[in-house]
């Protein structure tokens, strides 16, 4: 007897399940076939290169977890990965209390931004320099004045050439 030809009565006394087994389909075969139909969806709207995109993203992750885990190093550690890799800008470096400026413009040099920016540096527009934190920072925390005014600063390349 089809679930449809009976009484209303006994339709509604009847458990779910036996009402769902008198169409045919169970409740886990509902969900599995709407499961499917939302997949199918899914993967017609992903663009053909969808793996190429996904490795994008994973690099650009990686990337950024890299520049996260250089924010925590030491000043001496910053100022001997510049004195190594980037000897013309140790030249340029001043330290700023515990930080490392860069007075370098992005846009004079755009292929050196990615890669300050790998070692955990960042730009600061207001000052119009490249900072790093050297593992001192407070997100919330700003100077209103220049911070020279406040801390010792200096010239490393002045005391230890490249």
């Amino acid at each position: 007897m089809h679930a449809g030809k009976k009484p209303s009565s006994v339709q509604k006394m009847a458990p779910r399940w036996v009402k769902q087994a008198a169409y045919g389909e169970t409740r886990t075969a509902i969900i599995k076939k709407k499961l499917m139909k939302n997949k199918l969806k899914i993967e017609a709207a992903a663009p053909a290169n969808a793996s190429q995109l996904s490795s994008f993203k994973a690099v650009k992750q990686t990337g950024f977890v890299r520049h996260c885990a250089n924010r925590g190093l030491s000043t001496e550690k910053v100022l001997n990965c510049l004195r190594t890799q980037l000897p013309s800008q140790y030249e340029l470096a001043e330290v700023v209390g515990k930080w490392v400026w860069l007075d370098v413009s992005p846009a004079r040099k755009p292929g050196l931004a990615s890669v300050l920016w790998a070692l955990g540096f960042h730009w600061n527009q207001r000052r119009g320099v490249w900072q790093h934190p050297c593992g001192r920072f407070d997100p919330l925390g700003s100077h209103p004045t220049d911070p020279r005014a406040k801390y010792r600063c200096y010239f490393p390349a002045d005391i230890l050439p490249a």
